[in-house]
């Protein structure tokens, strides 16, 4: 019996730091899960877009971000219809209908880091935005498709920054306090943060600023109302356009310097305003010739945009609004761009911008149904989103009609867009359906363009394009 007992107790012995060992272990990747739990916050959607235009319009991202919708594009002239016989058509006139899921996003926040008073955190963003193109015919190259929908959606970068934080940090009256957070990466220009409440992918752009780029950006709230924003940006995927309508980071590479933007922000309760102005100097080329001869040159554009955003928020309510008084503005995926106005002794150009003013509005009303505690709530929302854009024509007269950059189509004079939707959510599930109509008005290119400002203003006319989109969204 004894020895029984002995036998035992030596096995239990033997088996604690075994046990030990296990417990350990078992603490160690416990405290793994909840460090990753608590400063790394994955997320992202699955997003589906099904879309009907019922114009060709200028649009990207496989069609689904749209612009506007082109101008006619007559198959002959009215003379030409009455001898030939055949019917005179607008080609541009052709509805189109698709749907994919590109538009699928993954993200990654980090938080909760914090040494000697300064707070740390960073964001990782990406879709699967690139990769589509055209595709043009291996017999015949002058067969090729008009659309990029084709190819395999490549990973993208959408937003990659850390950020710095220092928050209680007493300012002049000794009563406020302040708090400075700096943004170091790529992350969304501050005028164009603010976007509308539509499910269009296009977020209300060409009537508001779209734009992420690389920055380093200062906020800095002063008190608890005000905020001052202070940001210096450079262009990687919304670019400047510049000779032959190229657009390029290279104008502003060699202009050596930043994008400059500095804003207000006021803020009490549900009530939001923020002012700002951006400013841009770029070089739109490095070499000219002179006599003949290829020469250095520094040519030189410098545009300023100042904008007002307004915002209110009570309950189920929401009401935002932005105007921008744009020059030129096309690295913001406005509409606008720039010509040259003298060309100068020393070959250098000199130029001058487009202006345009650029305004919309969304509503939002969004009420709870169902039963409120079912584990998956519901939620219908109408939005009502209200767009205009009126071009000015450029700030100087222009030289000539040939050096005159404009990304999308320079006749365009004014457009409007209107676009209800609604917006259905069950928990993490959502769907929407918007129609969108877009009208634009026109001047007639083949009667040429007014150099003393830049408009196409004769034969005026409208061409309109209806969108009806459905969206599936699974959040994560």
């Amino acid at each position: 019996m004894k020895r029984i007992v002995t036998i035992t107790l030596l096995c239990a012995l033997l088996g604690v730091p075994a046990f030990a060992q296990d417990s350990v272990k078992v603490a160690r990747r416990s405290a793994v899960k909840s460090h990753l739990k608590q400063h790394f916050k994955p997320y992202g959607f699955i997003r589906n877009y099904f879309t009907y235009d019922s114009r060709e319009s200028y649009s990207g991202t496989a069609d689904f971000y749209n612009y506007q919708p082109k101008d006619v594009n007559w198959n002959q002239t009215e003379a030409e219809a009455a001898t030939s016989g055949v019917e005179r058509q607008d080609m541009n006139a052709q509805s189109t209908f698709r749907f994919l899921s590109l538009t699928t996003r993954m993200g990654l926040n980090i938080v909760g880091y914090k040494w000697r008073g300064t707070e740390f955190s960073g964001k990782i963003e990406a879709d699967f935005y690139a990769g589509l193109s055209t595709k043009t015919s291996t017999v015949d190259k002058n067969i090729k498709e008009t659309h990029a929908v084709s190819g395999v959606a490549q990973f993208r970068l959408r937003q990659a920054y850390v950020a710095l934080g220092w928050d209680s940090l007493p300012i002049l009256n000794g009563k406020d306090y302040a708090r400075v957070d700096l943004t170091i990466g790529q992350t969304w220009h501050p005028m164009a943060a603010d976007l509308c409440d539509v499910i269009a992918l296009a977020s209300g752009a060409p009537f508001g600023p779209f734009n992420r780029s690389p920055q380093v950006r200062m906020d800095a709230r002063l008190g608890k109302y005000v905020t001052l924003t202070a940001a210096g940006l450079w262009q990687m995927q919304y670019l400047s356009i510049g000779p032959g309508n190229l657009q390029s980071a290279e104008y502003m590479l060699y202009s050596k310097t930043p994008e400059a933007y500095l804003g207000l922000s006021f803020h009490d309760k549900g009530f939001l305003m923020r002012v700002g102005a951006d400013v841009l100097s770029i070089c739109p080329r490095h070499e000219g010739t002179l006599n003949g001869v290829k020469v250095k040159v520094n040519d030189r554009i410098t545009t300023a945009s100042p904008f007002l955003y307004l915002q209110y928020k009570k309950g189920e309510f929401s009401f935002k609004a932005k105007t921008i008084f744009a020059e030129a503005g096309e690295h913001m995926n406005m509409n606008g761009g720039y010509g040259v106005k003298a060309v100068n002794p020393d070959g250098s150009y000199s130029y001058t911008p487009t202006r345009s003013s650029a305004s919309w509005i969304s509503i939002v009303y969004g009420c709870k149904v169902g039963a409120q505690e079912d584990k998956h709530p519901q939620k219908l929302q109408g939005i009502l989103f209200g767009g205009y854009v009126q071009n000015f024509g450029t700030k100087e007269a222009l030289a000539n009609a040939s050096d005159f950059y404009y990304p999308r189509a320079n006749n365009m004079n004014r457009m409007w867009r209107l676009s209800p939707t609604l917006l259905y959510t069950v928990g993490k599930f959502q769907i929407g359906c918007e129609y969108e109509i877009t009208s634009v008005q026109y001047g007639d290119k083949t009667q040429g363009i007014n150099l003393a400002n830049g408009l196409f203003d004769k034969g005026l006319h409208w061409v309109t394009n209806h969108r009806v989109q459905l969206m599936t969204k699974y959040n994560f």
